[in-house]
């Protein structure tokens, strides 16, 4: 096993509700108004408002000079029966010597509550375990997005501290703008054995009992 960077493959990964795959062209409408949720704009650095042309341009020239030079890897995720797009999930900061990436999900706002950002990531992290070699995975969570902070202890991830005042979030204004503030992040971490387990919980809890069709 080389250690050495190296390009994402573009694959494709099935659970029993969902496909993860790459972007296409087709998902952009879909994904331009998912990133111009309020809750998007307020947790991550997505550009607002966020139009198609940028959609576009994320899935055509930014997603796939990402994978190929192995920094990072950005899957769309869809529901196997509609094929609709519910979310992403974001690997970035990807290290191929220390044999680590920096994971995020975006899930769509109508199709929250359903589990699907527990359900991508864990499908994700399983196929990087397995597959390409990870040896860990890092999270990032800003101190008050308690949805995220819940789907990194749903997938067995472990809080390993707090970066104080590292990370840059958005609030409202009167005028209905934007506003920058500062506060902290939550760094997680999930390992290999960190997953021991994971699998049965979901089941008992009534989220999804099975990983097939890894491509």
């Amino acid at each position: 096993m080389t250690t050495g960077t190296r390009g994402f493959p573009d694959i494709s990964i099935s659970t029993e509700r969902l496909v993860l795959r790459a972007l296409e062209d087709e998902d952009a409408p879909a994904l331009a108004e998912m990133m111009n949720d309020e809750m998007v704009a307020a947790w991550t650095s997505v550009p607002q408002p966020f139009t198609e042309d940028q959609a576009r341009t994320w899935i055509t020239e930014y997603a796939p000079t990402e994978r190929v030079a192995g920094r990072g890897l950005d899957l769309a995720v869809t529901e196997f029966l509609t094929q609709r797009l519910v979310g992403i999930v974001q690997l970035g900061k990807t290290n191929w010597h220390v044999r680590s990436t920096e994971l995020s999900y975006i899930i769509a706002p109508w199709a929250r509550g359903e589990g699907y950002a527990s359900e991508a990531a864990l499908a994700t992290a399983r196929w990087l375990f397995r597959e390409e070699g990870m040896e860990r995975l890092e999270l990032r969570t800003a101190a008050d997005n308690t949805a995220s902070q819940q789907v990194a202890q749903k997938i067995g991830c472990i809080s390993e501290g707090v970066l104080r005042n590292a990370c840059i979030a958005r609030t409202r204004t009167e005028d209905g703008g934007w506003e920058e503030l500062r506060t902290d992040f939550i760094v997680w971490s999930l390992l290999p054995e960190d997953l021991d387990g994971v699998s049965d919980e979901f089941a008992e809890t009534g989220g999804y009992t099975a990983f097939s069709d890894w491509n």
